[in-house]
């Protein structure tokens, strides 16, 4: 980028999102000052954070953490069903009140109907996110999961069941097309990474519940064994229903509204310190200006075809395929069916089966919280082709103590208790690196490889896949773990060494851009290459950005 002129900040119309005049930093090919050189994925946003410097705990700081956990809280409603059907399925007293064991075709459907419920309703998630706005999408999801929850937990009828689990998936849709969206776009270029993949650790914030309350209510010896962790659905609902009327709407969502004063209000406010010269702000606003169509194809529901007929819809739609597909069939649908696979590895009593559950949970959760607060330092590209990979070795090892425990059965052999241990601890140890690897990032890479007018049609599009990829584990996977046991794991141990080569040839990295900034990586020929490209920039004692080096 050449110089605009001696002035650190200039107020010209940028010619590209890469581009940006915005706050620009004075560019040389050799230094005029003395300081420490650093490479840097964008010198304009890396010098506009370092002068921002926005309080981590001002009132304006906490009111945006309270907005982000309201976003954590619908994710929580997603990953309580997520553990709590893992847990009831085993239950004697569901299992003789509906008629249905934890494998085979009956159990299979009350698993999948959620994600065909999921599926029908993400057109309409996306409708009603883009039409409404953020906010109002969140807590009609959250309506909808009630109206499930009742259905649900009053049910005397496998029928009933079945319904009930259709409409919980309709209102999860709306909620999880709404909420990341949310997250990503309230978030400072700087915390975007932290706070998308705070929402979506917002599925241990409820499976680790629902698989505490499960391990609780199993001692009661009446259906309320089951009804009272159902009940337990509607609490983060209800949270969310009361918590949208006290956090401010999305600028990107105000802005394609038309609503610039109150989009340049809420940056000012939450991200400028209340200065409205300040150096983060102008070049946001700008930038939205620039990349954001009032008349864009958010208003017109059904239209997906800039997904398809641009190099750069093409590309982001791939990075939205490959997220959705590979974060749910890496080997993680496995965990729907833990009481199946623990049995299967010499953990046979129920209340045993339910402490791991929560005990993996827990390790998961570790895992993904401490890639979380890494989220926007690390490159995601990196991680997602190793942990990948990383996955497959602890897979292998899992299949391969299994298939000695499984030849020792078969021949009448004694259990041997070792062999059951290193496959229960290859077990944990997947899930941990699994949820290192994808839990922060499957809301990171969709909602930063998204444009603003796109972005609901772009969730809606991956939860639909997501939804569908879980309806092959949902009902695939009771089918299969009841017909070949261990051999099921051998399919995903291959794959995730597929995805893993996947991710290297065709992964855009985004991290350490704006969101509308990576509008020129996806526009270059490769924009896999465009986004490994780094500035370098020169930094004052004081921390500065004095000016910008050109090759």
């Amino acid at each position: 980028m050449s110089s605009h002129g001696s002035d650190n900040i200039t107020s010209e119309k940028h010619i590209g999102a890469h581009e940006v005049a915005t706050a620009a930093v004075p560019a040389t090919h050799v230094p005029h000052v003395s300081g420490k050189e650093k490479a840097v994925h964008n010198a304009e946003l890396f010098a506009a954070i370092k002068e921002a410097k926005i309080e981590p705990w001002s009132k304006e700081s906490i009111h945006l953490y309270f907005s982000i956990f309201i976003a954590f809280c619908c994710a929580c409603a997603n990953g309580y069903d997520g553990s709590l059907m893992t847990a009831i399925i085993g239950m004697p007293t569901f299992q003789s009140t509906l008629d249905v064991a934890d494998t085979g075709q009956k159990a299979a459907v009350i698993f999948s109907m959620y994600s065909v419920g999921a599926m029908v309703g993400m057109p309409f998630a996306a409708f009603i996110a883009d039409k409404l706005g953020r906010r109002k999408s969140m807590f009609s999801g959250a309506v909808i999961i009630i109206l499930g929850m009742i259905i649900i937990s009053s049910s005397h009828s496998y029928a009933q069941f079945v319904v009930g689990r259709f409409v919980l998936g309709l209102g999860i849709s709306v909620m999880t097309v709404a909420a990341p969206a949310y997250a990503v776009e309230v978030a400072p270029p700087h915390w975007r990474g932290r706070c998308t993949g705070f929402y979506n650790c917002g599925w241990f914030g409820g499976s680790i519940p629902a698989a505490i309350v499960c391990f609780g209510t199993n001692y009661i010896d009446s259906d309320w064994s089951w009804r009272v962790p159902l009940i337990g659905q509607a609490f983060a609902c209800l949270i969310v229903m009361v918590g949208v009327f006290f956090i401010p709407e999305s600028p990107r969502w105000l802005m394609a509204n038309g609503k610039e004063d109150q989009a340049l209000a809420f940056l000012v406010k939450y991200h400028g310190n209340r200065d409205p010269n300040s150096r983060l702000v102008r070049l946001q606003i700008e930038e939205m200006r620039e990349g954001i169509r009032l008349d864009g194809i958010d208003k017109t529901w059904w239209d997906y075809r800039p997904f398809l007929l641009s190099h750069s819809g093409r590309w982001r739609l791939a990075q939205v395929l490959m997220i959705s597909i590979f974060g749910q069939f890496s080997g993680n649908g496995l965990g729907y069916f833990n009481t199946v696979i623990f049995k299967n590895i010499g953990v046979t009593s129920v209340p045993a089966q339910l402490g791991f559950n929560i005990l993996n949970q827990g390790l998961s959760a570790i895992g993904a919280l401490t890639a979380m607060s890494l989220t926007d330092r690390m490159p995601r590209r990196k991680v997602l082709v190793t942990g990948t990979f990383l996955c497959a070795v602890a897979l292998a090892t899992n299949a391969g103590l299994s298939a000695v425990l499984d030849r020792n059965d078969k021949n009448n052999l004694p259990f041997d208790e070792a062999y059951g241990q290193g496959a229960l601890a290859s077990y944990f140890l997947f899930n941990i690196i699994f949820s290192f690897t994808y839990t922060p990032l499957q809301g990171a890479i969709p909602t930063e490889a998204l444009e603003t007018t796109t972005r609901a049609k772009g969730l809606a599009l991956s939860g639909f896949i997501v939804n569908g990829m879980g309806f092959i584990n949902l009902f695939a996977g009771p089918i299969a773990l009841g017909n070949i046991g261990y051999k099921y794991i051998f399919v995903f141990v291959a794959w995730d060494v597929i995805e893993s080569i996947i991710w290297f040839l065709f992964g855009v990295e985004s991290q350490g851009r704006t969101l509308e900034q990576l509008e020129w990586v996806y526009n270059q020929p490769n924009p896999v290459k465009a986004s490994l490209k780094v500035d370098k920039v020169i930094i004052t004692d004081d921390g500065k950005v004095a000016e910008k080096i050109v090759a």
